[in-house]
């Protein structure tokens, strides 16, 4: 992907007009397959400084896919009268500088930290060694599991990477999985038993957090799914996911 940033120095009467064209001329751009978002800001201190910033899935695409397709018609349309205001138009790199500062507290920190996890994978794997469909697939379960498995999600929803400064990260889980042939049903009720076991134990039920909590669970799993069939040739070697709040309304969790 690429990041274009669109800097304009509007004056202030002409600003309410500048944004109302700009929140027509996004219309057709949010339709655009080559874009990925967008976003106009205003400048707090100067407030006739705008910056435009378009994420676009490459600078090519953005170039010869969306200024040459039919949508850029529409789009120019609305914001051609600005053009000589604009300061500056570049396409920018992302660098491998980034993430989120702590306005917003993690899913970890959200459900209680380590032992909220430690409480989960301990309450749910008591269930799932009494399940018929998914009991055998664990009847030789190292009795650590449960705390390795809580380690897991706890470095997955933003806590510490104990999981791979102590257990080896994504290759030692893949290595779980491989050749196991998981069905579709355990899979399935590997999911409902933890669901139910998250209610047992009390973690944050939240519609954010339950959300985004369910999300990292059904992806998680239909990939172990996937990787545990014969001939699955699954890559080896990549960090431990980490999980976010998701693309929920904006939403800042309450206490």
């Amino acid at each position: 992907m690429i990041v274009e940033y669109i800097r304009y120095r509007i004056d202030r009467q002409d600003a309410e007009e500048f944004e109302a064209a700009y929140g027509r001329a996004v219309v057709p751009l949010a339709t655009a397959p080559q874009c990925v978002d967008y976003e106009l800001s205003r400048c707090v201190e100067e407030p006739e400084w705008y910056v435009l910033r378009i994420t676009w899935t490459s600078a090519e695409d953005h170039v010869r896919g969306f200024r040459g397709g039919e949508r850029f018609g529409a789009f120019f349309a609305e914001i051609e009268p600005y053009v000589q205001q604009i300061e500056e138009m570049r396409h920018y790199e992302r660098t491998a500088v980034g993430g989120t500062g702590s306005s917003t507290p993690s899913l970890y920190d959200w459900a209680g930290g380590t032992e909220a996890f430690e409480r989960l994978t301990e309450t749910f794997y008591v269930q799932v060694l009494k399940d018929d469909l998914i009991g055998p697939l664990f009847a030789h379960m190292d009795p650590g599991h449960p705390k390795h498995v809580a380690m897991w999600l706890a470095e997955v929803f933003g806590g510490p990477s104990r999981y791979t400064d102590e257990r080896g990260g994504y290759h030692h889980m893949l290595a779980r999985h491989l050749g196991k042939a998981i069905t579709e049903p355990q899979r399935r009720r590997w999911v409902d038993l933890l669901m139910d076991a998250a209610d047992e134990v009390g973690l944050p039920a939240d519609p954010e957090f339950r959300a985004a909590f369910a999300s990292y669970i059904e992806w998680g799993t239909r990939l172990a799914f996937a990787n545990s069939q014969p001939g699955a040739r699954p890559p080896r070697q990549a960090p431990v996911p980490r999980w976010g709040w998701g693309v929920a309304p904006p939403y800042t969790p309450s206490s």
